[in-house]
């Protein structure tokens, strides 16, 4: 009896002007965690949707599921092999209940005219929940509930449908550390069942600590598939991007200018209190702190998102009031927020659309008709200048990579040339050698004058882009520090006690 779940050789993806997959392999033993990993823009996207049913392969492309030959043509017939997906952006129905979401689709052949079994509904979630011990009311409106919730009732849909494979894509980019370790016991769980999974993220350190084997893809390209113990991460990264990548500590020297950007006193009851600071020309400053703890509320009010209550911000030393994002576009603040799927793009529109998207008013004809020229000729600059790949102006947002998409954002709100850029999470979801160039292109925007402001739970980030950091704590600044002088170590004790780390115990705590 083979101990092969998957097999798939053979697969190619040909997309008009690119080959996203070239002769790709993959294959996943049954009871294991099998990491697919690659920059972004290697293939994994693509090779998952071809494996849900959503992409059709070049032809040549082999299926074999529990050592059977299998065709994988639309979604359906991925759900009917057990095959279950898990995407970055959950796929639930945010208004219907917990035990609707877990139901929905096992009676597909329910005819029009009968009732809806709401006690089946009731006993299939309670089950698939109980295989997780997650205790969740059946009966409450999924949008209601955390991301990690949200996550766990995909996981019981997943086991609700007899899923003997199931694929996470980026599971841990939304969740607490605490979160993060209860995931990381469900997976435990799930293999213990024998259940297959593919995880597909950016993090090594996760990679390391949950995967069995990786396979790892390049331009399109199978590179091969390794034990864990026969790698680490240096190699890992060798053989994602062809080459070193460094990911270090901020060593750039400095000498800050003129206050850009002053905020004094900035509150707004139950999100932050007190908020005090100064960006000055030609340094980035990196907020941090823990999931909660303000950040991102913060961001939001300076942008016009939501009014704060109290405190004044200043620009460029006039004082500055904020009533809406358009007002503070029109200030020269720009704001790329978390989430560019449902944030920062319109993913079925193309890359010249959404780059030219917050800046129209500025290509306007006498008749108040958009000059495509101009359009077209905005957009090739950062298609150019921010390196996306692939190069093709015209293609849809949402079929680039993670990283590419990413630089689509930047490339939009650097087109009304802001005085002050404000980027939270900058290289969510992004491998490690779009990182690196995404930092890289973050500080020459700060030493060429602009004024940028990164927020970022990721403390390697955080050190390796920022001159000088301030830590949040329950909606408060707990700390300020130059680069000089941080560590994980004394952020993280900041974001965890308000305190820099003075007491040898508490030198245990990791990032």
């Amino acid at each position: 009896m083979t101990s092969e779940r998957l097999r798939m050789n053979h697969i190619s993806k040909t997309f008009p002007g690119v080959k996203a997959l070239d002769d790709v392999s993959l294959t996943v033993e049954k009871g294991e965690v099998h990491a697919l990993i690659g920059e972004n823009g290697a293939g994994k996207s693509t090779l998952i949707k071809i494996l849900a049913g959503i992409y059709k392969p070049d032809p040549g492309a082999e299926f074999y599921f529990e050592g059977e030959e299998a065709s994988i043509v639309k979604p359906i017939d991925a759900t009917q092999k057990g095959i279950s997906i898990i995407y970055q952006d959950l796929s639930l129905f945010p208004n219907l209940t917990v035990a609707e979401n877990i139901y929905f689709g096992q009676d597909s052949g329910r005819k029009p005219w009968t009732k809806i079994n709401w006690r089946k509904m009731d006993q299939v979630a309670s089950e698939a929940l109980k295989e997780l011990d997650f205790e969740v009311d059946l009966h409450i409106a999924v949008e209601k509930l955390s991301i990690a919730q949200q996550q766990m009732i995909e996981i019981a849909r997943a086991l609700a449908f007899d899923a003997r494979l199931i694929v996470m894509d980026e599971p841990t980019s939304s969740l607490s550390a605490g979160e993060v370790e209860k995931l990381y016991s469900v997976i435990e769980k799930l293999k213990s069942r024998g259940i297959s999974i593919i995880f597909v993220s950016h993090k090594l350190k996760e990679l390391f600590k949950v995967s069995d084997r990786f396979t790892v893809l390049r331009d399109g390209k199978f590179i091969g598939t390794y034990d864990k113990e026969d790698l680490n991460e240096d190699k890992l990264i060798n053989l994602m991007v062809g080459r070193q990548v460094l990911y270090e500590k901020n060593q750039d020297k400095v000498i800050a200018g003129k206050t850009i950007f002053k905020v004094e006193g900035l509150s707004k009851q139950g999100n932050f209190k007190d908020i005090s600071f100064e960006l000055k020309k030609g340094e980035v400053l990196g907020i941090t702190g823990l999931v909660g703890s303000g950040r991102t509320e913060l961001a939001q009010a300076i942008f016009g998102v939501h009014r704060p209550d109290e405190g004044q911000m200043e620009l460029n030393g006039k004082k500055l009031t904020v009533k809406s994002p358009e007002h503070a576009v029109n200030h020269g603040i720009a704001y790329i927020p978390e989430s560019r799927k449902t944030q920062g793009l319109v993913l079925n529109q193309s890359i010249i659309n959404n780059i030219s998207l917050s800046s129209l008013k500025n290509m306007l004809s006498k008749m108040k008709l958009i000059n495509r020229k101009a359009e077209r000729k905005l957009a090739d600059q950062y298609v150019k200048s921010l390196d996306v790949r692939p190069a093709l102006p015209e293609r849809a947002a949402g079929d680039l990579s993670g990283g590419n998409q990413q630089k689509v954002v930047i490339g939009k709100w650097l087109a009304t040339d802001p005085e002050l850029l404000i980027i939270d999470e900058p290289t969510n979801g992004i491998d490690i050698g779009a990182k690196s160039e995404i930092h890289k292109l973050l500080r020459n925007l700060a030493q060429e004058g602009m004024g940028v402001i990164v927020i970022s739970s990721e403390l390697p980030e955080v050190l390796a882009v920022s001159d000088r950091i301030l830590i949040m704590r329950h909606g408060r600044v707990a700390g300020e520090m130059n680069i000089e002088e941080a560590t994980q170590e004394n952020i993280l004790n900041y974001a965890l006690f308000g305190e820099k780390n003075t007491e040898p115990e508490r030198k245990e705590v990791h990032a």
